[in-house]
């Protein structure tokens, strides 16, 4: 019997495929039929920082709501229950999800400035969370603000998180970055736990008929998994935090990959979506199968097989791969004129 065990953020995980943050995890009973079908791990759907924010707003609104007239009208402040839906519901969720399920609960937090959002993460901690994952959604539109802000950004919501929980950190962010490599190495010198790889940002679409500008949210494909092997391999044994995939994996062969490359963590959550939550006792049983095939023990023994690292070949993943498969290219196009 192979081992499928990992290490994440600190914890140790049955298996290495992983739900991410989906609405497969907005009910107790989708958290609990994940654990079933063999989830290593949880990752609960998104606290938005807008949510927050408008809490602040609607309770900065309930206190002061007629003190202006009479001083006896403090006594009537609302009761927490009456402006904490938002936040409040989050917490009730991650305290009931612990109180059910064995596997590691990872509540996820998503914003994209510093302010009193990152403070809630001491809220989170105590409700029981395993630990947190930073979505840092940022899309940089002002063409004043330069890249090294942008950068600081990301730091400064990384310490003010850490700052306020004991438990580990993780970020998730996007690959736009000038030098990946370099963000990736500050990232885990201030003090990142883990780095999910990586974020998929959203790209409006048009309504022809209507001339509107209309979300359009497109779950991935198998072709997204490049990017984040390319970049796990690269990262791999020169970080102390862990590293996390996610983005178009589907299937055994797509885990397999990632973890050979170096990954601690595969994250599904738009082939569950696709195919049901249990897509994952499949990929796990043909997960398993390869590795016994292959003669592999443990999860242990084929991780970062293949990265940068241990390649036998490093540059495949950088330019003398680009320029071999350019030239591959030229040779199909070539061929196609015979």
């Amino acid at each position: 019997m192979v081992d499928l065990r990992t290490t994440y953020l600190g914890l140790t995980l049955r298996s290495p495929l992983v739900a991410s943050a989906s609405p497969l995890s907005r009910d107790i009973d989708g958290i609990c039929r994940l654990e079933e079908a063999g989830a290593g791990a949880v990752v609960l759907y998104s606290l938005f920082e807008e949510q927050l924010r408008q809490e602040e707003i609607d309770l900065e609104y309930h206190l002061n709501a007629g003190t202006e007239s009479f001083a006896e009208s403090l006594t009537y402040f609302p009761q927490p229950s009456e402006f904490q839906t938002g936040p409040e519901g989050y917490l009730e969720h991650i305290r009931k999800a612990k109180a059910t399920v064995k596997i590691p609960i990872i509540a996820s937090l998503n914003g994209s400035t510093l302010g009193g959002w990152t403070k809630f993460a001491a809220q989170i901690e105590r409700a029981g969370a395993d630990a947190i994952e930073c979505n840092i959604y940022y899309i940089p539109t002002d063409p004043n603000v330069a890249a090294a802000d942008i950068e600081k950004n990301y730091f400064d919501i990384l310490q003010a998180v850490k700052s306020a929980v004991k438990i580990p950190v993780a970020v998730k962010l996007s690959p736009f970055f000038s030098n990946m490599a370099n963000m990736a190495h500050r990232l885990d010198a201030a003090g990142a736990d883990a780095l999910v790889l990586f974020n998929r940002f959203y790209q409006p679409d048009i309504d022809l008929e209507e001339l509107e500008i209309r979300p359009n949210v497109l779950l991935s494909t198998p072709q997204a998994l490049r990017l984040p092997l390319t970049w796990i391999g690269i990262l791999f044994g020169r970080l102390n935090a862990g590293l996390a995939a996610t983005g178009g994996v589907h299937g055994a062969e797509d885990v397999i990959k990632l973890l050979m490359v170096g990954a601690n963590v595969t994250m599904m959550c738009s082939a569950l979506m696709r195919h049901g939550i249990n897509h994952l006792r499949h990929v796990e049983r043909e997960l398993r199968n390869w590795m016994e095939e292959h003669e592999y023990e443990s999860i242990v023994q084929m991780q970062g097989s293949m990265s940068q690292l241990r390649c036998p070949d490093p540059g495949a993943f950088e330019r003398a791969q680009y320029m071999r498969a350019v030239k591959g290219m030229q040779h199909i196009h070539m061929a196609g004129w015979r």
